[in-house]
């Protein structure tokens, strides 16, 4: 619910923001307004996204996805980020048609300052609350979100700059500038924000850190002789994990079964919303088959365990 209300509040937000801009800029004939307005334009539609996107993700497996639907929180965020590509080429062609063709400076700069203002103060505040909510609930479109906006909090701050050195110096070509940095400024947000989405999208590994904790489960539990084929991945806000773990050769099925369940439940407590799936092997047929078969032991074997093996 707090990943809902958050993106419903950047849509309100954003709106206001689209509807200022384009009035202050069409008043200012300022381009660098103009181009912020039409950024803001895209932070809507990203906002509408996100809030979509969030909406989907948290329905739960079904029959055609049984691994859920978060991987929708990365397809949101790779269409905010060719959004903000396209509003970036835009800024871009028409500070360099103003560049080439410049205006007469306009005397109503106060507006666009003002307006330039507020938007600063505005979205520095939807940011911090967008971040804060999205680290909370893990979701990468709201970051995705956020990030926009503290992407729109530099390139508002440089206008609002750039406004005022234009109205004291009534240098034409001072805004077209401007814009042209705010342009360079959210080329660097989308791709960075590229990356961000496609890592989810291509299965990447979660970070080591992550991984890390999982080890540390596994290596603190005496009755793991030894796990290897760790595998692990994210899909929105929901971690998976694979592994195969090596008991005693002589555990029942039931006591297998208890040390699964407790192992899972010591993972879930250091990384919440994680599915795991545990393959449970025999630990010294194990060993056996992957020195006669492969020569070498899994990655992470106990050694206190090697003497018990016979080659």
């Amino acid at each position: 619910m707090n990943k809902k209300r958050a993106a419903l509040l950047s849509i309100a937000s954003n709106s206001a923001l689209v509807v200022l801009k384009l009035i202050v800029g069409a008043m200012s004939g300022s381009v660098a307004v103009i181009s912020e307005a039409v950024h803001s334009a895209t932070d809507l539609l990203a906002s509408v996204i996100a809030y979509l996107s969030v909406r989907m993700s948290d329905n739960p497996p079904d029959a055609d996805h049984p691994y859920g639907h978060g991987k929708i929180e990365s397809i949101s965020s790779l269409a905010e980020a060719l959004l903000i590509f396209g509003a970036a080429l835009f800024i871009i062609h028409e500070s360099v048609t103003r560049l080439q063709h410049p205006h007469t400076t306009s005397p109503q700069l106060g507006p666009a300052i003002a307006v330039m203002a507020l938007s600063v103060l505005a979205n520095f505040f939807l940011s911090r609350h967008l971040r804060k909510v999205a680290l909370q609930t893990d979701s990468l479109a709201l970051l995705a979100d956020a990030e926009h906006l503290h992407v729109d909090v530099l390139t508002a701050a440089g206008v609002f700059f750039g406004l005022i050195l234009t109205q004291v110096t009534r240098v034409d070509w001072l805004d077209p500038l401007v814009a042209l940095g705010v342009a360079v400024l959210i080329l660097q947000a989308a791709w960075d924000l590229t990356s961000k989405s496609l890592s989810p999208l291509m299965d990447a590994c979660l970070p080591p850190a992550e991984e890390n904790l999982i080890r540390v489960v596994l290596n603190s539990d005496e009755r793991v002789l030894g796990y290897h084929k760790l595998r692990t991945r994210k899909s929105g806000s929901q971690r998976h994990v694979d592994l195969h773990v090596q008991l005693d050769d002589d555990c029942s099925l039931v006591v297998a079964h208890e040390i699964t369940e407790d192992l899972e439940q010591a993972i879930r407590e250091v990384l919440p919303a994680i599915h795991i799936n545990i393959h449970v092997e025999p630990f010294l047929s194990e060993m056996q088959h992957q020195l006669e078969v492969h020569g070498t032991p899994p990655e992470e074997v106990n050694l206190k365990y090697h003497p018990l093996l016979k080659v």
